[in-house]
């Protein structure tokens, strides 16, 4: 222990020991005791600084994954969606050392690092068309998203599947440090399954068990008959079966609904719509739309998947013309006799052939009735045709046409017909003879003027 005493007006130091032993300190020795103690003074003070600047390290964190489909998991069969599925980090970190000579690590332990995601199928009735998706390191509460385009079986059973999410990442597993310097890091590699729930609703589907037509042809309105069956898992009430017109298709509904009522799963309806054809159609195969509208068990009203089907058009009616008689002369009065035959694919009811006479030409009567005409059926048809007398020798055109109805009694007019007209020059007295007329004309002159001779000189004689 010490004490300070006063002696004579100054100070003195005195060291008392345990013993009671005092010792008396020179000044020099004093003096060198005051800067130690303010050296210790100072480096306490500067503990709480040292302390600020020290590093840190978390312990016993790692990640925890999770994954959920975002939006609605409900889909129907035979959709083609993409699935965003999202993967949350959820994993803390449970410690924190810190100290000055802690070296701070780069990653953190609760980090899935190198984070890669697939999706599977399991036994859902279904096709993942998308490979693994790399989406990188995800830190402790963060959220990924990953998409993936999956495919539903179009006779997938409804109901409630769950898809495997297969997770592999690495993460911080030990950072060791050596020295003042140095971090060892150890990584531990993780393959992690989850699984989600889709569900498969049960819908009406349909599916086109035959197709017949009846009298649709190229430029005609006809019926299409499809025999449709509810391929799906779904009793349909209220049903109303729809055609529709499918992008460019030349087929178009004049008819398009018919309604069939209770549609039980395995049923089939056989529906009949009203098409038209267009007339620039081609005798071949066209695809037509058909969806059902329905109540599900729900009690909601909703369509089932489109289905396009392929319905056969055929040939369109065609008419071949060929003149049986069919000359003039200028100034004259005629009748043009002309053969129509029906080369097309279908049947022409109540068939009329027009003409048009034009300049040089003029007619009173310029139809002709030809009746029924089936594919291959021939009529002739007769006109009277006057000719103007200045009318210039050659082969004329005239322009002419067959309207008609077909089988669901539309009328329809055939494409331009032409008949040749030849005009030749009028003919004389002798040119309508005719050589050999003539000849027999002569000869049968001159005998009669000898026979003449003949018999007036046996009249003179007697």
């Amino acid at each position: 222990m010490s004490e300070t005493i006063w002696k004579h007006g100054e100070r003195k130091r005195l060291i008392r020991t345990r013993e009671g032993q005092e010792i008396r300190l020179p000044g020099s020795m004093r003096g060198y005791l005051y800067v130690c103690l303010a050296v210790v003074t100072v480096i306490l003070l500067a503990v709480p600084s040292l302390a600020d600047d020290s590093g840190s390290r978390y312990m016993t964190g790692s990640p925890e994954l999770s994954a959920h489909i975002s939006g609605t998991n409900e889909f129907s069969p035979g959709d083609e969606i993409n699935i965003p599925i999202a993967i949350e980090n959820s994993g803390t970190n449970q410690y924190k050392i810190v100290k000055s000579s802690i070296i701070n690590p780069g990653d953190l332990s609760n980090t899935a690092k190198q984070l890669s995601v697939s999706l599977g199928a399991a036994d859902a009735p279904l096709q993942v068309k998308s490979d693994p998706q790399l989406v990188g390191d995800l830190t402790g509460s963060s959220v990924v998203t990953a998409t993936f385009h999956i495919t539903i079986n179009q006779d997938a059973p409804s109901g409630t599947y769950n898809l495997p999410v297969t997770l592999n990442y690495t993460y911080l597993y030990t950072a060791n440090q050596y020295g003042t310097d140095t971090l060892m890091y150890t990584y531990k590699p993780i393959n992690q399954t989850v699984t989600i729930p889709i569900t498969i609703k049960s819908d009406v589907q349909i599916t086109a068990v035959s197709i017949d037509t009846q009298a649709l042809n190229v430029g005609n309105e006809g019926y299409v008959i499809i025999h449709l069956k509810n391929t799906g898992y779904e009793d349909g009430q209220d049903a109303v079966v729809m055609i529709q017109q499918v992008g460019q298709s030349p087929l178009s509904p004049t008819e398009g609904n018919f309604y069939i009522g209770d549609y039980p799963a395995g049923a089939v309806a056989n529906c009949t719509f009203r098409l038209m054809v267009s007339s620039d159609a081609q005798q071949k195969t066209y695809p037509l739309g058909v969806v059902v509208n329905y109540k599900n068990s729900n009690g909601v009203y909703v369509d089932s998947a489109a289905e396009t089907i392929g319905v056969p058009v055929g040939e369109k009616i065609h008419f071949n013309v060929t003149p049986v008689k069919a000359t003039l002369s200028p100034g004259a009065k005629s009748v043009i006799t002309v053969t129509f035959q029906n080369t097309g694919g279908a049947t022409a009811y109540n068939a009329q052939a027009r003409i048009s006479a034009v300049d040089p030409f003029t007619s009173n009567d310029d139809t002709a009735f030809l009746g029924t005409m089936a594919p291959g059926d021939i009529r002739q048809a007769s006109y009277e045709v006057s000719l103007d007398s200045d009318a210039t020798v050659k082969e004329y055109g005239l322009d002419s046409e067959v309207i008609y109805r077909d089988a669901l009694n539309n009328e329809i007019t055939s494409d331009p017909l032409k008949v040749n007209v030849q005009v030749v020059p009028a003919r004389s007295f002798i040119n309508m003879l005719g050589l050999p007329v003539l000849l027999a004309l002569i000869v049968i002159g001159i005998l009669g003027i000898l026979g003449y001779f003949v018999y007036s000189r046996r009249v003179r004689q007697q």
